[in-house]
């Protein structure tokens, strides 16, 4: 988010795909994904460009979550399956999936610009972030804890990344819906 000058929720997951240089598709047009996929990322390895497919006759909360996932997946490193990586629900997940899962509530919900906002319920965090129910709520449950520790704005790049949210966060914090 800081490399990319994101300022204001709800954040652009497109946009950083984009500007990262990853092309990114909708399924209605392509057909890629299989079973109960939301999304995958794949990698043309003779012309060295990422690729991201969504399911866009999902939820756009779920839409938006599962290009944040993916783009998880790309920035972390993880290593390719098949030349792809999937967005599934349902099964026990493998450590990949849940760190994908971790960087997308990290970036579509950053905990010190929840905290600057003062949200607390999952409702308050779906309508400001623009996320899934099940994020909202996996996001309001982190949120308890991180309250209840106190710590926020430790780090050297949650300062930066508060003070990069900080005219977002004066002229929104009074306003529940955002």
């Amino acid at each position: 988010m800081i490399d990319n000058n994101i300022t204001t929720l709800p954040v652009d997951a497109i946009g950083i795909a984009r500007a990262s240089g990853i092309k990114v598709l909708k399924n209605s047009a392509v057909g890629l994904l299989t079973g109960n996929e939301s999304g995958a990322c794949f990698y043309n390895y003779d012309i060295d460009k990422w690729y991201m497919v969504y399911d866009d006759e999902a939820t756009e909360g779920r839409r938006r979550v599962a290009i944040a996932h993916e783009l998880g997946h790309i920035f972390l490193g993880h290593e390719l399956t098949a030349s792809k990586y999937g967005r599934t629900h349902g099964a026990r997940k493998p450590k990949a999936e849940e760190q994908a899962d971790a960087f997308a509530a990290r970036l579509l919900a950053p905990a010190c610009v929840l905290w600057g906002l003062n949200l607390r319920s999952a409702e308050e965090i779906e309508a400001a972030c623009n996320v899934s129910v099940a994020v909202a709520k996996r996001r309001a449950e982190r949120m308890k804890v991180l309250y209840a520790r106190g710590k926020f704005l430790a780090s050297s790049l949650e300062r930066m990344l508060y003070m990069q949210f900080e005219q977002f966060i004066n002229e929104n914090k009074e306003n529940p819906s955002i």
